[in-house]
């Protein structure tokens, strides 16, 4: 056997262990992926909230419990905390 062949069996195996790795990991990073998205574009809505939302009186503090809050819910999560914090 040639040094070539066996580079070739050898990134054979390597690629009939990493599939099915791959297809395992597939969905839990597509949720990461989603909960990223929901968490910058309710990041983005806190900020233009607390933005525009000074001149009438509008702002939500941006804690560590308001960023889960929006990061799992995304912009219905800003929704909730501004009921939240008005009836409350």
């Amino acid at each position: 056997m040639t040094l070539q062949t066996i580079g070739i069996v050898a990134v054979v195996i390597l690629l009939l262990f990493l599939v099915p790795i791959i297809k395992l990991l597939k969905k839990p990073l597509k949720w990461a992926l989603k909960l990223l998205i929901h968490a910058a574009s309710g990041y983005i809505a806190l900020l233009v909230l607390n933005f525009f939302g000074g001149i009438v009186g509008l702002s939500i503090e941006i804690t560590w419990v308001s960023a889960i809050i929006v990061g799992i819910l995304g912009l219905p999560g800003v929704i909730l905390l501004l009921i939240m914090k008005y009836i409350a």
